[in-house]
């Protein structure tokens, strides 16, 4: 009889073990189909030769300081109302707006004409941008906290494989097959659908970070934080402050009624939200070393960021491509690739990033300001390629850094804020920088002039982490000597 009970408890174990394995393998794999698909791109490696081509024939001052400023201006303006629209709807309406305004984008890339259409173009482009965290994010609200590390590293993977395969194959189909960048553009637009396709087969996530929870026994499996240091996920703590609106369990009544009730409630308080969103956000910034590595991340993704959206420009300055064959779809899948690489590198290197992390910072950052400043100087295609290469590494390498540092002991809920505050800042410096140096209306500089200026941005960057990180060292070697000579007197 006992062995009977046995039995079947060991059945119901591995039913359940089989249908939970089945519950987070499902979304997991639909979401990295999604992300491959979506980043499957091919023709977006040569876009600026295709917009300043026969295909579209605009000029370059039509293309660097009116249409591409616009995508900064709109990633900008949707992105605050992007993240709370993502957590408030429950990320799957806004993963098929992305897919919707992805495919907006390139039908429109295919047959715009016009000025004006193709500054709409990049606005729908800035909202498939905006949107992106909502494919980020999504997994954490359908999975335990115990494979938020696994299933992370499967979506990131799905996008970075997607990409690689859209640059080598939009490479080989133009240098050896023949294509046309027409052609390569239907290919996008058929990649980004089938995309668009999957993410309507994705389950709808019944909880998320902010506005909604769960108020059932589940609560206390969900009520997690991440020990970053080791990877592993351990049980809330009461000292631990949760997440704004997550509710004692003992406190939910037990008939349905009024959990209905709490749970609308829960939903419909937005100013509560709000407000413990502004308290955590003035207690995650107060940490010195918060602040150092959150301020780094904003500037240096800042000056990313425009690099990034004009270094096709550079290149066709540098070597019309009208004239001869272009690489630069290997060239984006190598950076990529060996990016990738030193990511999971600098993920092996045991190091003290508290003291020595500014001073890496700052050394890393003149780097990348001699990678950008050798781009804009020797005008040689081959030269720039690999500085650019060069620059795209140590950013991706640092960058990883930057999100370990920032991520160590906090909870999710209080990371996905970090990185919404920290990108906003970025994307603020962004648009300050592109209407001063790049729009029309602006100075609306050439795009050498441009790159000179921000590798000298990359530059103060540099001095100003250089600085810091020499009197955090100095400091800290004053304390220790201070310890050491109260040792003695209080003996």
């Amino acid at each position: 009889m006992e062995d009977s009970h046995g039995g079947r408890a060991a059945r119901r174990s591995t039913r359940a073990a089989s249908g939970s394995a089945c519950c987070w393998a499902l979304p997991t794999a639909l979401l990295c189909a999604y992300g491959f698909f979506c980043s499957v791109r091919p023709s977006e490696p040569f876009l600026t030769r295709y917009l300043l081509g026969p295909h579209k024939n605009l000029s370059e001052t039509q293309v660097f300081n009116e249409i591409y400023p616009v995508w900064t201006y709109s990633y900008l303006a949707l992105l605050l109302p992007v993240f709370l629209a993502t957590d408030y709807l429950r990320y799957k309406p806004v993963v098929l707006l992305q897919g919707l305004s992805l495919i907006v984008t390139w039908f429109m890339l295919l047959y715009a004409q016009r000025l004006w259409a193709f500054q709409l173009l990049e606005f729908f482009y800035g909202m498939g941008t905006a949107t992106d965290i909502a494919y980020y994010s999504y997994i954490y609200s359908v999975v335990d906290i115990n494979l938020y590390q696994q299933v992370t590293s499967y979506c990131r993977s799905a996008t970075l494989v997607g990409y690689t395969v859209g640059s080598v194959s939009g490479q080989v189909l133009v240098s050896v097959a023949g294509w046309s960048l027409f052609s390569l553009n239907v290919v996008s637009l058929t990649s980004i659908s089938i995309a668009f396709a999957t993410a309507w087969f994705l389950p709808m996530p019944q909880k998320s970070l902010f506005f909604h929870h769960l108020s059932s026994q589940r609560l206390s499996c969900e009520m997690k934080v991440m020990d970053c240091k080791n990877g592993a996920a351990v049980q809330d703590h009461p000292d631990v402050q949760r997440a704004p609106g997550w509710e004692d369990e003992t406190k939910v009544p037990l008939n349905g009624q009024g959990h209905s009730a709490k749970k609308q409630k829960q939903k419909v308080d937005i100013a509560k939200v709000l407000k413990d969103l502004w308290q955590d956000f003035l207690q995650c910034y107060s940490s010195r070393t918060m602040l150092c590595w959150s301020v780094w991340w904003a500037l240096s993704t800042c000056g990313y960021f425009q690099v990034i959206n004009y270094t096709q420009g550079l290149w066709e300055m540098v070597l019309p491509s009208h004239s001869t064959d272009i690489y630069n779809g290997a060239v984006e899948a190598a950076s990529t690739l060996l990016g990738a690489v030193a990511v999971v590198v600098v993920g092996h290197i045991k190091t003290s990033w508290a003291m020595w992390g500014e001073v890496a910072l700052a050394l890393f950052s003149l780097l990348i300001a001699a990678a950008v400043y050798v781009m804009d100087t020797v005008h040689n295609i081959w030269v720039c390629y690999a500085s650019y290469v060069i620059f795209r590494i140590i950013y991706m390498m640092l960058i990883t850094i930057a999100t370990f540092q920032i991520a160590t002991n906090l909870s999710v809920e209080r990371y996905a804020l970090v990185f919404g505050v920290n990108t906003f800042i970025a994307l603020a410096l962004q648009t300050l920088l592109t209407v001063i140096v790049v729009d029309a209306s602006g100075l609306g500089l050439d795009i050498f002039t441009q790159f000179m200026i921000y590798a000298s941005y990359f530059a103060a960057i540099s001095l100003v982490f250089l600085v810091s990180g020499i009197c955090s060292i100095v400091g800290s070697y004053r304390r220790q000597e201070q310890v050491q000579s109260r040792s003695p007197e209080s003996q």
